[in-house]
């Protein structure tokens, strides 16, 4: 028999002895073995691993090879031997403190707060001009006496009022008076944008989901299941030729999410033990994995006998235990 494969880690793998291995592939050996069948694996491309089986190339298809509508036109598949989903990666986010820093030490930031600044010392200006002939002991008629002027704009805005420096004359508290209640909205407006400006740069880029996948730059790899789903999400996305090209891409910043199978997903990144890179929680929509026959097959009823008595089995649980490893 001519089984058709491709690499799809954990489910479909070749060593460096040209051997194949995997969940997927150790689930055909068995029910090769119970069937007594003799195969030998042709490694291609996904799409021949449908069109080669339908025109009688290949007696069989087996990896991670999910069960869709149109594949079924041209194929039969055997029941799902595993049913999951597709996962979304991204880049880790920085810790909590690290994000605060880098959304509140931004040049937006600083210009406000030159700005602010600014009318500070124009206000402090205006309070030094009234006081300075008459109240020289507190608003000296000096450069000092301008930084007083400054002190005690400022420390009116903030409500603290020390009481060291007050106005005297009759203009310098119209001043004040008008500054007491042009500061409240001011102080009040100020604060207001650094608190939209800190949950703005907090939520930018944020993923928790496949509803903020619009909002960014997604990647996948085309031709697949999870192509299909994204298009059907109207999600546009960045093709890759395999995993590893996308979750490189992923890990450089050219795209803010990496959509493809979870469980291959998950595996990935358990093995590369990339620290930058995690996988969000769940799964999104949904994938069935089965082994494709030509329409009609006679080998498929006794195939999905074996099939379903191996994956109930002890030892295909722990296969998949120690593979994959703990869903989050």
């Amino acid at each position: 028999m001519r089984i058709a494969t491709r690499e799809a880690p954990p489910f479909a793998m070749k060593g460096e002895d040209g051997q194949w291995h995997g969940l997927a592939i150790d689930l055909w050996d068995s029910i090769a073995n119970e069937n007594g069948y003799a195969y030998r694996f042709v490694e291609t491309d996904l799409d021949d691993m449908i069109d080669g089986v339908a025109d009688g190339r290949y007696d069989a298809s087996v990896g991670a090879l999910t069960i869709t509508a149109d594949r079924e036109e041209k194929v039969d598949f055997t029941q799902p031997f595993t049913t999951t989903g597709f996962g979304i990666a991204v880049r880790k986010s920085p810790t909590a403190w690290l994000a605060l820093m880098q959304n509140f030490f931004t040049w937006d930031f600083f210009k406000a707060v030159l700005a602010l600044s600014a009318l500070l010392l124009f206000v402090g200006f205006l309070f030094w001009l009234a006081e300075r002939k008459k109240n020289p002991e507190e608003f000296a008629d000096n450069a000092s006496g301008i930084g007083s002027g400054f002190w005690f704009s400022a420390v009116t805005m903030t409500t603290v009022g020390y009481g060291d420096k007050a106005p005297r004359t009759p203009a310098g508290k119209a001043i004040a008076l008008v500054w007491m209640f042009a500061a409240i909205i001011i102080i009040s407006t100020f604060t207001g944008m650094i608190a939209s400006s800190l949950t703005a740069g907090r939520l930018a880029g944020a993923i928790a989901g496949p509803d903020d996948l619009p909002k960014v730059t997604v990647g996948s790899i085309g031709g697949t299941a999870s192509d299909e789903w994204l298009r059907q999400e109207r999600i546009a996305f960045t093709g890759y030729p395999s995993v590893e090209a996308g979750l490189k891409a992923l890990q450089d910043g050219e795209i803010d999410a990496f959509v493809y199978d979870e469980p291959l997903l998950r595996y990935m990144l358990r093995q590369s033990r990339a620290r930058d890179v995690e996988l969000l929680p769940g799964t999104f929509g949904r994938q069935d994995y089965g082994i494709a026959f030509q329409q009609g097959s006679p080998l498929r009823e006794p195939v999905d006998v074996a099939l379903l008595r191996y994956i109930r089995s002890s030892a295909w649980r722990e296969a998949v235990a120690q593979t994959l490893g703990k869903r989050e």
